[in-house]
C-alpha cells in the first residue's frame, strides 16, 4: 500500500470516527440537551443583541417565565457581559407608585440549529412588545440570527 493510500485511509477513519455514535444507540444524534449555562447564554445573547441592554441602556427587572414548570436557572450574568439589577417577583404586590416595568424570558428550545426562546419587554402600561428569537451557537458563543415580533400592546 503506498504512503497516499494510508494517508487517505486514515482520513476516513478519523472522519468516521467523528460521525459514529458515542453512546452506541445507533440511529441520528438527539437535539442538544438544555442545561442552566446553555440556558443563560441564550438569553444573555437576546439581551446584548435584540434589546442591547449594557451600561448605557439600563435593563428593566428580569422576569424568568416559568410557566409553572420549576424552571429557574442560576445565572452568573456578569460571565456574559450582561447585568439585570433587578428581578421582578411574579405574585408580589407592588406599591402603585413604582412602574409596571419587566423584560420576560420563556426557556429556550433547542434543535439542531440552535435555540428558539420566546421573550418580552414592558416599558409600561400598554407599552411592550414581544418576540421570538432564533439564537444560534458558533465558535463565538450564541449569537441572535433574527427575531420576529409576536405581540405589540
Amino acid at each position: 500500500m503506498s504512503a497516499k493510500t494510508h494517508a487517505l485511509l486514515a482520513a476516513a477513519l478519523a472522519l468516521s470516527a467523528c460521525a459514529s455514535d458515542p453512546m452506541g444507540q445507533g440511529g441520528p444524534p438527539s437535539p442538544p440537551m438544555a442545561d442552566n449555562g446553555n440556558d443563560c447564554a441564550v438569553i444573555a445573547a437576546v439581551a446584548r443583541e435584540h434589546y442591547r441592554f449594557g451600561p448605557d441602556n439600563v435593563a428593566p427587572p428580569l422576569w424568568l417565565d416559568d410557566e409553572g414548570s420549576g424552571w429557574a436557572p442560576r445565572c452568573d450574568w456578569s460571565r456574559y457581559g450582561v447585568s439585570f439589577p433587578r428581578i421582578h417577583m411574579p405574585g408580589v404586590n407592588r406599591p402603585a407608585s413604582q412602574p409596571v416595568q419587566w423584560v420576560s424570558f420563556k426557556r429556550p428550545r433547542y434543535d439542531g440549529r440552535g435555540a428558539m426562546i420566546e421573550t418580552g419587554i414592558l416599558h409600561g402600561p400598554l407599552a411592550g412588545m414581544g418576540s421570538e428569537c432564533r439564537v444560534i451557537s458558533g465558535f463565538a458563543g450564541w449569537t441572535v440570527g433574527e427575531c420576529k415580533g409576536t405581540w405589540i400592546s
